[in-house]
């Protein structure tokens, strides 16, 4: 494209792939990294500082589970000392007394907490984790008791769909100003398990109508965002506002991507911090150069009205679907492969309800 881009306003840091549970929608890949791959204190430190002097606002610290890295204090110390906005990324398990004190104290800015169910025994089946609810709950009791904003992330799919109306009681209990409704996408781990998570055309038309009148109910009370779910939908999503717009994400080697599942797609290299420094990967990689913009466009996305709105959709679906990453994103219904999204719901619906619990777990990575 022929105008360079502008800074990134955020990262996804994915400190390390490490993680207590098993979430069988786990959008990371199918082959995680050890302990022994992941950064130093000492990169991710250079790392931030590069960051924050590239002009990023605002890092979000995930994994697996950040909270495994004991010098997680230390990089939220850093951005805060930068100015740089840390939203902390946790399954809310396994955190030791008194952590969430500190990590306040380094100065984290927000909690986003993931729960698998508004009920018990569906978090625990969904994160094959005993427990784990009230673990979880009493994490975003902490949470909200230090003063920090809590969001409640609730990854939707076939087995809990119908409890959104019980997620944003849950949500609105536990005094979180933000509810992320969020349908789960097929990538990673996660397409794997996709005929067992995929949910019916009946459950998502409820599901919206429910959420829809739930934001009007409580607008000034409870922030609820909601993710459509792309299988379901006319028109796609700016996946991460666009290939390599105002954000991207870091693997936890140092790896930088685009976007999540960017790995997937055979024909782009990728490169590390450390190899290259984060404003040369910014402006330079040909990775983030191919799909950035809309000069890369094919028809019928080129002469699309949309194509400044969606930015074509997601690249690595168009991949995994058309077998094609500059495609239409299937996802649209210009797309000559949209009625293939309306196949695989149909797939997946077909299966008998003895299989609907036939998931496909991770090992523990401990590592």
């Amino acid at each position: 494209m022929s105008d360079a881009p502008l800074p990134p306003i955020g990262i996804l840091a994915e400190l390390t792939h490490r993680c207590p549970l098993q979430c069988v929608y786990c959008s990371n890949p199918l082959e995680l990294l050890k302990a022994d791959k992941e950064l130093s204190t000492d990169a991710w430190l250079a790392l931030f500082e590069e960051a924050a002097d590239l002009g990023v606002l605002q890092i979000h610290l995930s994994g697996g589970e950040p909270t495994l890295r004991p010098d997680l204090e230390q990089f939220i110390s850093c951005l805060a000392r930068r100015g740089v906005y840390t939203n902390l990324i946790t399954a809310g398990v396994g955190i030791a007394e008194g952590r969430m004190e500190r990590l306040c104290d380094a100065g984290l800015d927000h909690v986003q907490l993931s729960i698998q169910g508004a009920r018990a025994p569906t978090t625990e089946k969904i994160g094959n984790n005993r427990g784990a609810q009230e673990k979880k709950l009493e994490t975003a009791r902490r949470v909200v008791e230090l003063g920090l904003p809590l969001t409640i992330n609730a990854p939707i799919h076939r087995h809990n769909i119908e409890e959104v109306p019980a997620f944003i009681d849950l949500a609105l209990s536990l005094r979180a100003q933000r509810l992320e409704i969020a349908n789960v996408q097929y990538a990673g781990w996660a397409l794997l398990n996709r005929n067992t998570l995929m949910p019916d055309r009946e459950a998502v038309e409820r599901q919206v109508e429910i959420v829809e009148e739930a934001q009007s109910r409580l607008q000034g009370i409870l922030a609820i965002d909601f993710v459509a779910p792309d299988y379901f939908a006319i028109y796609p999503k700016p996946c991460m506002g666009g290939w390599a717009r105002d954000a991207f994400m870091i693997a936890p080697d140092g790896m930088v991507l685009p976007c999540h599942a960017a790995a997937t797609i055979p024909t782009l290299h990728f490169e590390r911090f450390g190899e290259r420094s984060l404003t040369d990967i910014w402006l330079n990689s040909p990775a983030f150069n191919a799909f950035r913009g809309d000069d890369w466009m094919l028809e019928p996305c080129r002469s699309c009205d949309r194509r400044e709105i969606d930015w074509g959709g997601c690249r690595c679906q168009a991949m995994a679907i058309a077998g094609d990453a500059a495609a239409t994103d299937p996802a649209c219904v210009k797309s000559p492969l949209h009625n293939r999204m309306a196949m695989l719901i149909g797939e997946a619906n077909s299966l008998p309800s003895s299989n609907a619990d036939d998931f496909r777990y991770r090992r523990i990575g401990r590592a």
